[in-house]
């Protein structure tokens, strides 16, 4: 085969016992997944805000972002609950660029998995221990799942995995909620099929060993946005979007019918001010419309400590080196904002 063996990675088992978990934190962990899930199924009221950077490319300002972001949190605790993006890989549609920390720890050096694997377990412990709040990630690869299962308390999977069998399979194992985002092509029905898949169990081939998984019953659809055949973005967090996703819903025999807004990507063409006006936006609408209000249980939003982006080395403290990110400043002030709007 045309692979050059490099390294063989450390076992989840191996990891863990390099960055335990510590007792203390168990319960914490525990109590964040359980707070998640009950937003997604309408036990509690709350709104969803899963919020950070684009890519989490450097320890010391993700971190610095995250205890700022802890300190807001606690202050709308009651009408939100803010879940923050320490996401760690990268899918890139060509193959290149910037792949996240798991591939690069320094962005500025070549890739080294095995140290990126530790890099990924470390920042999610940190981001726990220091700030008291679990994590989001993007599931882009299935098989590295478990390095990090005793942290995240909230996993997606991207526009362009919500069609691959094993993202599907894995994430009806797992223990905490997914969401499926629509495809880069728009078809919303990839990605229901992709909820659907996921919430049923399924008898399947993963890391080495024959499992059944058991079903998730919390995962939900997340819409992004889509690009034309012209290569056009086209929103889909409109009223009438959200409308047409509930009668989807109606039609499918799914458990707790949920649906977060991305507000960056397609739905803002990567006009990173956008994600403002459309939060704004998709408050009016749960407003304006029960059924929107009951289905649409929170946001993404992509925040970091300065506005837009910038190229690897650029050299600006707290920016992001891959897709443009909302400000600081802005990003406090849209979230104290939702929470007036709430």
């Amino acid at each position: 085969m045309g692979f050059e063996y490099i390294n063989q990675m450390p076992t989840p088992a191996e990891t863990k016992q390099q960055f335990p978990m510590p007792r203390s934190l168990k319960n914490l962990k525990a109590e964040r997944d359980r707070e998640v899930k009950r937003i997604l199924a309408g036990e509690d009221n709350r709104f969803l805000a899963i919020i950070g950077p684009c890519s989490a490319d450097n320890e010391t300002s993700i971190l610095d972002y995250m205890n700022r972001l802890a300190k807001v949190a606690e202050k709308i605790k009651d009408k939100i609950l803010v879940v923050p993006r320490v996401y760690t890989n990268k899918p890139r549609t060509t193959g290149s660029g910037y792949k996240g920390l798991l591939h690069q720890p320094n962005p500025e050096q070549l890739s080294d998995l095995y140290a990126g694997i530790l890099a990924v377990r470390r920042m999610h412990m940190r981001v726990l221990k220091e700030t008291g709040m679990t994590t989001a990630d993007e599931l882009l690869y299935p098989e590295l799942v478990e390095y990090t299962s005793d942290l995240i308390s909230y996993m997606a999977i991207g526009a362009r995995s919500v069609e691959d069998q094993q993202h599907r399979l894995v994430s009806s194992g797992m223990d905490v909620p997914v969401g499926m985002k629509n495809p880069t092509g728009g078809d919303l029905s990839i990605m229901m099929n992709a909820i659907t898949a996921a919430q049923n169990s399924h008898h399947f081939a993963f890391r080495g060993w024959e499992v059944v998984s058991d079903g998730n019953p919390y995962a939900h659809a997340i819409l992004r946005g889509y690009v034309d055949a012209n290569g056009k973005n086209i929103p889909n967090y409109h009223y009438e979007d959200i409308r047409n996703l509930f009668e989807l819903y109606e039609k499918k025999d799914l458990q707790n019918p949920a649906c977060i807004i991305d507000a960056n990507h397609a739905n803002s063409g990567k006009q990173y001010e956008q994600q403002i006006r459309i939060v704004e936006e998709v408050l009016h609408s749960r407003r304006y419309s029960e059924d929107c209000r009951k289905m649409v249980k929170g946001v993404m939003i992509e925040s970091y400590i300065e506005d837009g982006c910038q190229k690897v080395g650029g050299g600006v403290y707290g920016k992001s080196i891959t897709d443009p990110c909302l400000g600081w400043e802005k990003s406090v002030h849209l979230l104290y904002k939702m929470a007036e709007l709430l």
